[in-house]
């Protein structure tokens, strides 16, 4: 019965270890990326010391220790790329990577070291550390796709560049060519139009003059056979 008792002992001692929150963290190549950690600090009686190693938290303590503080400040720094930026004294106590590295990824441990029996405060991170994506799109190109009869966009498209190129004064494209070409030309051609509107004014006079004389003669003859016929 007593090591029945013990071995029921002994089971309820390593059950009661808490559970280890996982959180993922990404950043890009060449970036600062902090990966969050914090605690409860109400008075300073709560300041505790505190790790950071890489792969997941053990039983105790922090495997591959980056860093340790008592607290207060940081009393061990195995990297100098792995810097404690928030204010420790306020619970804060989140990891830096300077200038991360696609080797920097992985699962970060952050121990949090509370008195008694299994009452760390443990959290696993999994940090991905990617290469920065780039733009190859070109802002002066405007692209159209062309759509076959059934409505379906066809395999290739077509790219259209729009240029403006500028136009100097000799370049400066000539209107359709006209009766003249120079300003000379243009004041003979204005005045043997005007002539001719004169031309035809006269014409038109002299026409109306006859017609005039025509009718007159007309009637004197008529005046003339009346005066013979009542004679």
């Amino acid at each position: 019965h007593l090591c029945a008792l013990c071995s029921t002992t002994m089971f309820v001692f390593l059950s009661t270890d808490p559970t280890v929150s996982q959180s993922l963290v990404k950043g890009e190549v060449g970036q600062n990326v902090t990966v969050p950690c914090f605690y409860n600090v109400k008075t300073t009686q709560d300041i505790t010391s505190m790790c950071w190693g890489r792969g997941s938290c053990p039983v105790s303590k922090c495997y591959q220790a980056i860093i340790w503080t008592d607290g207060w400040k940081v009393t061990e720094q195995y990297n100098s790329r792995y810097i404690l930026k928030g204010n420790l004294l306020m619970g804060d106590v989140s990891l830096t990577i300077v200038n991360a590295k696609e080797a920097d990824s992985g699962i970060y441990c952050c121990r949090v070291e509370i008195s008694g029996w299994f009452n760390d405060q443990t959290s696993n991170h999994n940090v991905v550390i990617e290469k920065a994506r780039t733009s190859t799109a070109s802002p002066h190109t405007y692209t159209s796709e062309q759509t076959s009869a059934h409505g379906s966009t066809s395999e290739s498209a077509f790219t259209i560049t729009r240029t403006w190129p500028s136009v100097s004064a000799s370049e400066a494209p000539q209107t359709a060519s006209g009766p003249c070409s120079s300003t000379s030309d243009c004041l003979d051609v204005t005045t043997n139009l005007q002539n001719m509107s004169v031309s035809l004014h006269s014409q038109q006079y002299s026409e109306n003059g006859l017609y005039i004389g025509i009718g007159l003669c007309a009637v004197l003859l008529a005046i003339l056979i009346l005066a013979l016929f009542l004679t």
